[in-house]
């Protein structure tokens, strides 16, 4: 599913004179238009389109890529670039967005341009093409001044196809004077949502994107991002001056993700039994801090799995080399900060898991997105707690940021955590964030798999509210609980709240109880933490009425920790996919024994030679002839071609 918004492209295809193709404006026309607007829709007009451009978009998708058909908006966002319009691309990760603009940058005529904020996603961008036969090429600061000229001479020589290129570099002069010298077929604006302060991952160097529509007027714009709200969309279109782009903006769901969420309890303890169902498989654990990154990662390796850790203060070779294992060998655990992640274009990652929360929705769903794009199932686990909500709202109480700026991001906060907190299908109070409805349960997610149990709270609320207020609204969680518990500490007699007709009155209930109702009760808004009172627990007027016993309060149970949880490391699992097992087994073994050895002789990771989904279909259908395998989605004639042959002796080997 997806729809197209177009913004005042009306007006332009009523006047044409000669209808679609001529990219003639009539007087009428030129009337209701600027001077620049005619003279930027007359550039960027119907001039060169003819449908059997279309036609060689489907061939060049089966020949090269080895898919039948395009998914989804593919094909009439391809169509919209071969036209020589500007448009907003909002497709979900994995869902096929580089095809977008690689395609019609191959058939219009000239270099296709890629502007990337990442090393790491040019480089699999540019490995994939090569692999396909394609002329690709990037210009960032990983090649040395020798490789710079190379590529240069290249250009010069109009041997590129696509070039990619980070923003920048795109905006120093030379860049700039060198590709006004090229004649550009297009230029694609990925991870688009970074020029947007309203975003998610602002950057400050995308701003200066702009004046792509200045130093090339003629050439067609393709915005791309797989997280934008509409406030973002707009924003992305203005902010890169697009001259009335048509928006695509596809279906936000993946199906193939499952969503798991729990509060946060015992989190090692929890994360442990998550990764006992997930022994041999690739994902990625998200923390808040580089120390826990580090910290986490050891811990992992303890228990008999491979983890490596991520982050901004490890050294650039330290950074690849851990990036370059995790994307090459199968089994790699990444535990990171989000410092990685963006541009990684791994498809076979099983799952994403949280051990901290995101600051946002958008963050949320842009980093579990990194798991099952080969459309395989995926999870997305997570664990929060109290001191999440403190420690974010104290990071944004704390930054320099404008105070409209801290509004935005806090409403964010708090739309997360209402997600978190809900008793209904996880995944159609997600598209809803997004602006998507959908009408059935998914029954993929925990909600629908093991719907949560609710309680009635309104005693236990009155007591800590009332305990709150009794210590005079100045303390945080930890002493409040303390006081309700009965506990003895120096800060307590400091402040006499032994005296307190509080005191001990939940010391029947645990830590965790009392923390799960404060929690959900900020969540709820009836409490807030004062970031800058080192997170001090005050009451609004909302609270006010369930403290007088005027209100009742429901609350979800929140569920136990399994207490046996194994302390033994993980045993090995050979990673197949579900179902495969003795001789099916043993054949998926050798496919991709075989795609490792070809990988590393190519110096590629291995999902560059054949996705999982490819080689799993391989294995299913079981082809006899190149020509059986050229009918194998994903498997395209450049690469049937170089590889067809190494993986068919294996096919038939048995016959």
């Amino acid at each position: 599913m997806f729809r197209v918004e177009s913004v005042g492209l009306w007006r332009f295809w009523s006047h044409t004179v000669a209808g679609p193709g001529n990219g003639k404006l009539s007087p009428k026309c030129r009337k209701c238009l600027s001077i620049r607007q005619v003279r930027d829709d007359c550039c960027q007009g119907l001039s060169g389109y003819n449908p059997a451009m279309m036609e060689r978009a489907l061939e060049i998708l089966k020949q090269r890529y080895g898919y039948p058909a395009f998914r989804g908006s593919q094909a009439a966002v391809i169509e919209t670039a071969l036209q020589g319009r500007d448009s907003v691309v909002l497709m979900p990760t994995g869902g096929g967005k580089s095809i977008c603009y690689q395609i019609p940058g191959m058939i219009r005529d000239g270099l296709a341009l890629v502007v990337s904020p990442l090393i790491a996603l040019m480089q699999d961008q540019v490995y994939a093409l090569r692999q396909l036969g394609f002329n690709a090429a990037f210009l960032n600061s990983s090649l040395t001044p020798d490789q710079r000229q190379q590529i240069n001479r290249q250009l010069d020589c109009n041997q590129v196809e696509i070039l990619y290129v980070a923003p920048e570099r795109l905006v120093q002069p030379d860049t700039l004077q060198r590709l006004a010298q090229c004649k550009l077929s297009l230029i694609a604006i990925d991870e688009a949502h970074c020029v947007s302060q309203w975003g998610h991952d602002f950057r400050q160097d995308y701003l200066a994107l702009g004046m792509l529509r200045k130093y090339f007027p003629g050439t067609p714009r393709m915005a791309l991002t797989a997280t934008a709200n509409q406030r973002t969309r707009q924003e992305i279109a203005d902010k890169l001056e697009l001259n009335s782009p048509a928006f695509f903006i596809s279906s936000f769901d993946r199906p193939n993700i499952k969503y798991l969420v729990q509060p946060k309890i015992d989190a090692r303890k929890q994360l442990q039994t998550f990764l006992q169902t997930h022994q041999g498989e690739s994902g990625i654990v998200y923390c808040l801090s580089r120390k826990k990154v580090e910290q986490t990662a050891d811990w992992i390796n303890s228990r008999g799995y491979t983890a490596l850790p991520y982050h901004a203060g490890f050294d650039s070779e330290t950074r690849a080399s851990h990036q370059q294992r995790f994307l090459v060998e199968d089994g790699i655990i990444m535990v990171a900060t989000i410092a990685f992640g963006m541009g990684i274009d791994k498809p076979d990652v099983r799952f994403v898991a949280h051990l901290d929360l995101p600051k946002s929705m958008e963050s949320y769903y842009q980093e579990t997105g990194r798991a099952g794009r080969d459309g395989l199932p995926a999870d997305a686990w997570m664990v929060y707690g109290l001191q999440d909500v403190v420690r974010l709202s104290r990071m944004l109480a704390e930054s320099h940021a404008s105070e409209q700026f801290k509004r935005v991001e806090r409403s964010k906060l708090e739309a997360l955590l209402g997600w978190c907190e809900v008793s209904r299908c996880r995944r159609i109070a997600l598209l809803e964030y997004f602006g998507e409805s959908r009408d059935a349960p998914c029954g993929n997610c925990d909600i629908c798999i093991t719907p949560p149990q609710t309680w009635d709270a309104t005693v236990d609320a009155q007591k800590l509210l009332s305990c709150i207020v009794r210590t005079g609204q100045r303390f945080g969680a930890a002493h409040v609980i303390d006081v309700l518990k009965g506990k003895s500490s120096d800060k307590i007699e400091q402040h006499r709240h032994h005296q307190l007709g509080t005191f001990g009155i939940g010391a029947d209930k645990s830590d965790p109880h009392w923390r799960s109702i404060i929690r959900q009760l900020m969540v709820q808004g009836f409490l807030f933490a004062d970031a800058q009172r080192y997170g001090a627990l005050t009451l609004n007027e909302k609270s006010r009425p369930l403290l007088r016993g005027e209100s009742e309060l429901t609350l979800r149970q929140d569920a136990v920790v399994a207490k046996s949880a194994s302390r033994s490391p993980a045993k090995p699992r050979a990673n197949v996919p579900p179902g495969i097992q003795g001789q099916d087994a043993e054949l998926w073994q050798a496919l991709k024994t075989c795609r490792m050895e070809l990988a590393k002789a190519n110096g590629v990771p291995p999902y560059v030679i054949f996705h999982d989904s490819t080689l799993e279909e391989m294995m299913f259908r079981q082809p006899r002839t190149l020509e059986e395998m050229l009918s194998i989605s994903g498997v395209g004639e450049t690469k049937l071609a170089r590889y067809g042959e190494k993986f068919l002796s294996i096919l038939c080997a048995d016959n």
